[in-house]
C-alpha cells in the first residue's frame, strides 16, 4: 500500500465523463480493438480538495511533478494550434493568417488490455508557447512582461475546468476545447496519411467518438483540414464527417448543453465560426426545401438567435454524427422525447442507447478482491470479460452458504473502510451499521442537499423518539464542487457542519454518523 501510494492518480478527468472514458479505453484494449484516446495533460489536474473549517479549499494537484512510469513524451509528435487572426480568400482558397500560435506536445500513456498482450494508447497534449520569451522586457527589469505571453499561451493546459465565472475563464475553456480537438484531429489525419496517402478514404478507415459536447469542435476542425489543407470539396468533406463522427450525450438538462457566444467564437476561432455558419446554412436550406416551417427551423438551427447569439454545440454534434447515444435506457428514451425531439423526427435512425458501465476488471477483480474470489469459486473466472456470466449466480440466490460468503466479504470491506475513516479523518464508525453512500460531483441537481435534509429529519426524529428500533446508519459523502460554483461549495459546508453537530451529540448514541471524504479519487475508490 505504501508503494502504491507513491504513484498518485493522474489529473485527467472528473465525474462520469472521465470514468466512462477510462473504462471505455480499458474495454477497447481488452477486446483487442486498436484505438487511441485523446485528452489534455493538465499540469495541475482539476484541483486537490482540502476541507478547512468545513469548507472546500482548492489547491494545485501537482501530479505531473512525479515520474510517471507509464507515460512517455513523444518529441516528434507536435502540432501548431492557432487562435484569433483573420480570414481572407485567394480565389476559392481560404487563408487563415495573423493568428496566435501555440504548440501541442504529445505524451503517451499505455492502456494495457486484460489477459492479452494488446495495449492501446492515451495521447495527452501539453501546451508549449515556443520562442516567446521577451528578452528586451527582461533586460529592462520587467520580468512579468517578459513571461506574460508564454504564461497566457500555456494556461490552456494548466487545469481541468478552469473557473468560468468570468469572461476570461470562459474564453480559456473554449481555447482548451479547441486545443484538444485540433491537436487530436491533426494527429488522426497524419496517422491515416502515413498508412494511406489518399485523403478521400479517411471515412473508410477512421471513426471518431465524441464523449459529450466538449470535443464537438472536432467537426468543424476536420472540415477545415479537409477543405483548406487537402482541397476536398465542401460537400465531400461534410459527407465524410457524417460517416466518421459519433456522439454520446450525457445530460437531459437543456441549460447544461454547451453553447458558445458567436462573438467569442468569431474572435477566437474565426474560420470555425465561418464553417459552422456554412454547415447551418446547408442544413437549414435542406429543411426548407422539405417544407419545414419557420418555428421548426429556428428550433433546430445551430445558432440560437434569442438574445445573445450563441452556437449550440450539441446541435452540431447531432447533425454531424451518424450515431447519437444516451447512457441508460430511460435516458435515451427521454433524450429523443425532450432535448433532441426535433432531431429524432428528422433522423430517427441515428439515435440509440448504449448503457454506461464500468469495467469489472477494475471495479470487481481489482477493487473488490474478496468478492472476485467468491465469484471465481462458484461461476468460474470468465465473468471478467463476459459479465453476462453473472446470471450463473441466479440458481445460487437461495444458497445460505453462498450468501454467507458474500455477506462476509461485504462486512470485511466495510471494516476496512471504517478503519480508513478512523485513521484518516478521526471519525469512528461501526462496520455493522448501514452505510448510505452518495459519491459524485457536488451539484444542486445531484441532490446532495436533499440527502442532507433527510439526515437532519432523521436526527430530529431520533431525538423525539430515542427508544424506537432505529437502524444505525453511516452517511458517507464525497465529491468536488467546481471552484466557481458557490451553491455547491455551500452544500459541502452544510454537510460538514451537520456532521459536526450529529457526530458530537451523545444523545444519538452512534445511530447516525456523517462523513465527508475529501479529495476523492480512483485509487481511494
Amino acid at each position: 500500500n505504501d508503494i502504491i501510494a507513491e504513484e498518485g492518480d493522474p489529473g485527467l478527468g472528473n465525474g462520469g465523463l472521465g470514468r466512462l472514458a477510462a473504462c471505455f479505453m480499458d474495454s477497447l484494449a481488452t477486446l483487442r480493438i486498436p484505438a487511441m484516446g485523446y485528452g489534455i495533460r493538465y499540469e495541475y489536474g482539476m484541483f486537490r480538495q482540502d476541507i478547512e473549517n468545513g469548507k472546500q479549499v482548492e489547491r494545485p494537484d501537482t501530479w505531473t511533478e512525479q515520474d510517471i512510469a507509464w507515460q512517455f513524451r513523444r518529441p516528434s509528435k507536435h502540432y501548431v494550434i492557432r487562435f484569433g487572426g483573420n480570414i481572407h480568400y485567394q480565389g476559392e482558397q481560404c487563408i487563415w493568417n495573423n493568428s496566435e500560435q501555440i504548440t501541442a506536445l504529445a505524451y503517451d500513456q499505455i492502456i494495457p488490455g486484460y489477459g492479452t498482450a494488446a495495449a492501446n494508447t492515451l495521447r495527452l497534449w501539453s501546451a508549449h508557447a515556443g520562442d516567446v520569451f521577451n528578452l528586451n522586457d527582461f533586460n529592462r527589469g520587467d520580468y512579468f512582461a517578459a513571461m506574460e505571453k508564454q504564461n497566457t499561451s500555456e494556461n490552456v493546459s494548466r487545469v481541468l475546468y478552469p473557473d468560468d465565472s468570468t469572461a476570461v475563464g470562459r474564453e480559456l475553456r473554449l481555447r482548451q476545447e479547441y486545443f484538444l480537438t485540433s491537436a487530436s484531429v491533426q494527429d488522426i489525419v497524419r496517422r491515416h496519411l502515413k498508412e494511406n496517402p489518399d485523403i478521400s478514404t479517411l471515412a473508410d478507415t477512421v471513426a471518431i467518438h465524441l464523449n459529450d459536447t466538449h470535443p464537438v469542435l472536432a467537426i468543424p476542425e476536420l472540415m477545415r483540414i479537409l477543405i483548406d489543407e487537402h482541397r476536398v470539396k465542401w460537400d465531400d468533406a461534410w459527407a465524410a464527417c457524417g460517416k466518421i463522427f459519433s456522439y454520446t450525450n450525457h445530460t437531459l438538462m437543456g441549460e447544461a448543453l454547451e453553447t458558445w457566444p458567436v462573438e467569442m467564437m468569431g474572435r477566437v476561432l474565426p474560420r470555425h465560426l465561418q464553417l459552422i455558419f456554412e454547415i447551418n446554412e446547408h442544413f437549414l436550406d435542406t429543411l426548407r426545401k422539405q417544407g419545414y416551417d419557420g418555428d421548426f427551423i429556428r428550433r433546430v438551427s445551430l445558432i440560437d438567435e434569442g438574445g445573445e447569439r450563441r452556437v449550440r454545440m450539441a446541435w452540431l454534434a447531432v447533425i454531424g454524427s451518424h450515431k447519437i447515444n444516451g447512457v441508460a435506457k430511460i435516458h435515451s428514451e427521454l433524450m429523443v422525447k425532450s432535448i433532441f425531439a426535433d432531431f429524432a423526427r428528422l433522423y430517427p435512425e441515428r439515435f440509440t442507447n448504449v448503457t454506461n458501465g464500468v469495467t469489472p476488471r477494475r471495479w470487481i477483480a481489482l477493487a473488490n478482491r474478496g468478492l472476485a474470489q467468491v465469484l471465481d469459486k462458484h461461476i468460474g473466472e470468465s465473468w471478467r470479460n463476459h459479465l453476462e456470466q453473472l446470471v450463473k449466480l441466479d440458481p445460487l440466490k437461495e444458497d445460505a452458504a453462498v450468501r454467507a460468503e458474500i455477506r462476509a466479504v461485504k462486512h470485511e470491506n466495510k471494516r476496512r473502510l471504517a478503519e480508513w475513516i478512523n485513521s484518516e479523518l478521526g471519525i469512528k464508525v461501526s462496520p455493522d451499521a448501514l452505510f448510505d453512500v452518495q459519491i459524485k460531483r457536488i451539484h444542486e441537481y445531484k441532490r446532495q442537499l436533499l440527502n442532507v435534509l433527510q439526515i437532519i429529519n432523521r436526527y430530529n426524529r431520533i431525538l423525539k423518539n430515542p427508544d424506537a428500533d432505529w437502524v444505525p446508519r453511516v452517511y458517507i459523502f464525497a465529491g468536488k464542487a467546481a471552484s466557481a460554483y458557490y451553491a455547491a461549495k455551500k452544500i459541502i459546508h452544510l454537510i460538514n457542519d451537520v456532521a459536526k453537530v450529529i457526530n458530537n451529540d451523545g444523545r444519538i448514541r452512534d445511530l447516525i454518523k456523517v462523513v465527508f471524504i475529501p479529495n476523492y479519487g480512483v485509487s481511494l475508490a
